[in-house]
């Protein structure tokens, strides 16, 4: 290695003798000391990054004297072993890619130079719809229909495996991206170029958290900074404060790491973690296995860390031998790992580190749990869901109200489905989806349903027709266990057949409901509910016609699609009655730990692993049939309503252009908190009335070819319409939930991207006004690049989630902070005035900056460019445009 501060030790190894590592232990006159263990790989991948971010001695000693310049904003180039992506964020990420080929062929550079430079795996599992349900062929239809919405985008990914070098594409119908990442790419130690190091990756799916359970540091990124790891650049961050977070005792029989990770949630949200490292310690966490581990640090971005880590320990070891792991490989791993200090006894107090702070859970208090019906942070112990409902019902609109009047919270709506009779009211389950990466990976949750379903049918329980349910596992793994350990029939009895792999509902690839369905829910204005074992349920997200929707275990779904209610209390009343008259109660069919362990530990084996991962790239027999071009450049089509070349870099230069001060700014659009990146650009259903839908219907489509505005994500043309179009809006301009706004110069009120568009044609500039937590929830980059396009030039906000805040920066887009104590109300502002914000010509970072309004008002903001690399970016417009400047010169 290049950098001078590293020593290299002997070899690990005898009989490989190239085999050699380095660790900061090793390091000239200093020691890893009381470190977190996350900011000891943090450190061990800043120090292999060696080049015009190089890392310097001082730097290194900064980050060993942690405890005492953690908030002196010291900055480290992290330089992640690995990138992974999904479709939905991989296909725009490809088309950059492409496009930034163009654009370095254009200023005269060579555009192959646009390559991957670390390892890329980007796993296709966001495009798959629930469309087909409750039949046994459900699986296959799916998979068909997948295959004809999105072929366009298949063949362009394809084409991006063969031009890009480094870019491995795992095809749809394998699995969800964590869960493969989990059991099959994740290395937790790296060999190569001779040397072994930590395994550390970075995502463009917010969830890539959940490797931190194995102990891999992962988090998710935007695509714009993921495409720039990718190119070779390190993300410059801020040192991180780092929460020790203690677990001790044992969690109750009856308790799952559904309902562990949902109390965490809340507790952390309480906390307050945005922007700061978790590391878990305690003798708590020795009780729990990977698949819970990786469960709690799946929904790391739903309580809003950075990163939520588990130290590796024997446990990890022992999952990697029961993954079908390589077992040289993984003693090799554990060898490297304890002689650099960095394989963990969470029994063994004296190892514990130094933490910024330090807050405690004793497992035996957790209790089952949902969380919702908004948010994921909401929890709510199920022996409280009934009276919790009914309150929310009756309270003011907002994350915890629907503001229905009293007396209509008993409404009944008749309706037929399929010949029979049947009632909707507010509360009733019309859907209930076992999905998502964050529990679908998990065999405890997993099989635990499964017995809870042989339990139900042996009882003679049944599900209504009508209620939408379904299974999408995280893996073929998961398919394989359920089958293999007998339960699957009795889930397949229940409804619960698999529909496919991938994210499906918890993404809101929900597919359509019965129509006499969404007709009773429209007539009684009603408030449907969603059940789904997922780790978001923002509104607007798992479906339109689901206003509640509520996280829970694979077992509370299907207790609850049982009931067929949300309003039932499982202590005092029974999930139903058998054709005997017997009542039946919840407690009658819960399966306990221990019953769910012993299933475990006989069907969970190495060998399932082996079987479906040597196959994974090659089963997909569609995939295999794709013909894509070889070109190294593509070739886009410009009928195409799916590929579109970005207009990102259109009239980009050599010479850079020194930023302006934004000028008599409207506002487009004014915001409350916790607007998450659902509401800045939906990933699920085109709404028929609008701009995107209009825009697709003038290129000759029919609304059944519409798809979703994920898939579409490589088409500016649709994404800049999708943008601020999540139904559920609230903006403060108008007095109603909804995609529009008010265009201040003609007082008309217009869908957003239409009062965007005068805005642009008049020359105008825009901002949006926010309050706290804005762009909570997923990575996706177009909440970033929606904006932009838009002609948004800053967002002022109260607080930022840190993953949109970063792609912010990425596009160029200013992200203002009020100052601590200030915000819109105190300050006065009504959104209906301009603003001017003064840009110094020289900047620093967090500096405080001028801005006048048209009112004669002056007050500061602090301008979020966090560290000098954000700068740059920002001098040359956006992460992308340095990149281009720098591979073209």
């Amino acid at each position: 290695m290049s950098n001078p501060f590293v020593r290299i030790v002997e070899p690990l190894d005898p009989k490989q003798p190239l085999k050699k590592f380095f660790n900061l232990s090793k390091l000239e006159d200093v020691r890893y000391g009381r470190l977190p263990f996350s900011v000891r790989v943090l450190l061990e991948a800043a120090i292999r990054n060696c080049d015009e971010f190089l890392v310097k001695k001082e730097d290194v000693e900064n980050i060993l004297n942690w405890k005492v310049v953690q908030h002196k904003n010291v900055e480290v180039p992290f330089k992640p072993a690995r990138v992974i992506l999904q479709d939905f964020t991989g296909v725009p990420a490809v088309v950059d890619f492409a496009a930034m080929r163009d654009a370095v062929k254009k200023l005269g550079g060579d555009p192959e130079k646009i390559n991957p430079i670390c390892p890329a795996d980007l796993v296709i599992d966001h495009s798959i719809q629930v469309d087909f349900n409750r039949r046994s062929d459900s699986l296959q239809k799916n998979q068909d229909l997948e295959f004809e919405r999105n072929k366009e985008r298949f063949e362009f990914l394809k084409w991006g495996s063969q031009a890009f070098k480094n870019m491995r594409i795992i095809p749809p119908g394998s699995g969800i991206i964590h869960q493969v990442n989990l059991e099959y790419l994740a290395r937790v130690v790296m060999d190569q170029d001779g040397y072994y190091y930590p395994d550390s990756v970075v995502g463009t799916d917010s969830h890539t958290t959940m490797i931190d359970g194995l102990g891999v540091l992962g988090w998710g990124v935007g695509g714009i900074e993921a495409e720039a790891v990718m190119l070779g650049q390190p993300i410059s961050m801020v040192l991180p404060e780092v929460v020790g977070y203690k677990l001790v005792g044992n969690p109750q029989q009856l308790v799952t790491s559904t309902d562990i990770v949902l109390t965490i949630t809340k507790h952390l949200r309480q906390v307050g973690v945005v922007g700061k490292f978790v590391e878990f310690f305690g003798p708590g966490v020795a009780q729990l296995s990977i698949a819970d581990r990786a469960t709690i640090a799946n929904m790391c971005p739903e309580y809003g860390a950075t990163a939520a880590y588990f130290p590796v320990d024997d446990i990890s070891i022992g999952y990697l031998i029961q993954t079908g792991r390589d077992k040289e490989k993984v003693m090799c791993t554990k060898k490297y790992l304890e002689a650099v200090g960095m394989l963990r006894d969470f029994k063994n107090s004296s190892q514990d580190p130094d933490f910024t702070q330090v807050v405690e859970l004793d497992l035996h208090t957790v209790v089952p749990c949902c969380s919702g019906p908004k948010r994921p942070q909401d929890k709510v112990a199920v022996s409280d869901m009934k009276n919790d409902f009914e309150t929310c019902l009756g309270a003011k609109q907002g994350f915890k109200g629907f503001q229905i009047a009293p007396e209509r919270h008993d409404n009944i709506v008749k309706f037929n489905f399929e010949g029979c009779d049947f009632e909707l009211g507010h509360g009733s389950v019309v859907i209930a989806a076992i999905t998502s990466c964050t529990n679908t990976s998990n065999p405890s949750v997993m099989l635990g349903a499964g017995l809870l379903a042989k339990k139900a049918v042996e009882a003679g329980l049944t599900v209504k027709p009508y209620i939408k349910t379904s299974l999408s596992p995280g893996s073929g793994v998961v398919t394989y266990y359920l089958r293999e350990s007998g339960v699957m029939s009795y889930l397949s009895q229940l409804g619960f057949d698999v529909v496919g792999y991938g994210c499906m509902t918890c993404i809101g690839n929900s597919g359509p409901l019965p129509e006499s369905v969404v007709e009773a829910i429209t007539q009684g204005d009603l408030v449907a509910v969603g059940v789904l074992s997922g780790n978001r349920n923002f509104e607007g997200r798992v479906h339109p016609n689901t206003r509640a929707n509520y996280l829970a275990s694979p077992p509370l779904v299907i207790a609850y699609a049982i009931a067929g209610t949300i309003r039932i209390d499982f202590e005092k009343e029974p999930l139903g009655i058998n054709a005997s008259g017997k009542k039946i109660f919840l407690k009658d069919i819960w399966p306990t730990r221990n019953e769910i362990q012993a299933v475990e530990r006989q069907f969970v084996i190495p060998g399932m692993f082996k079987e479906v991962y040597q196959k994974i790239e090659t089963v997909n027999k569609s995939w295999n049939a794709l013909d894509a071009p070889s070109d190294k450049l593509y070739t886009w089509n410009p009928k195409s309503t799916y590929i579109k070349s970005p207009p990102f870099f259109d009239g980009l230069t050599l010479a850079l252009q020194t930023p302006k001060t934004i000028e008599d700014a409207y506002v487009l659009l004014s915001f409350g908190d916790s607007v998450t990146t659902d509401h800045i650009s939906p990933a699920g259903n085109i709404a028929r009335n609008s701009p995107a839908a209009r825009y697709l219907t003038s290129r000759g489509l029919t609304p059944r070819e519409f798809n979703s505005y994920g898939s579409r994500r490589g088409n500016d043309a649709v994404m800049a319409r999708g943008t601020f179009a999540n139904i559920r809006l609230v903006n403060k301009f108008l007095n109603k939930q909804g995609p529009q706004t008010i265009h201040f110069p003609s007082g008309e009120t217009l869908d957003v991207f239409d009062a965007a568009e005068r805005y642009k044609q008049a020359g105008h500039p825009l901002i949006v006004l926010a309050g706290k937590e804005y762009g909570a929830g997923s990575s996706r980059d177009w909440a970033a690049k929606g904006p932009f396009l838009l002609g948004v030039k800053a967002v002022l906000a109260e607080s930022y989630e840190r993953i949109h805040r970063s792609n912010l920066v990425g596009m160029g887009v200013i992200p203002l902070q009020y100052l601590p104590g200030e915000d819109a109300g105190t300050l006065g502002l009504t959104g209906r005035e301009r603003y001017t914000i003064i840009i110094p010509e020289k900047l620093k970072p967090q500096m405080n900056i001028q801005i006048k309004l048209d009112t004669g008002k002056t007050f500061h903001a602090i301008m979020r460019f966090d560290t000098d690399v954000e700068l740059t970016y920002f001098h040359n417009g956006g992460i992308l445009n340095y990149m281009i400047r720098k591979m073209a010169s």
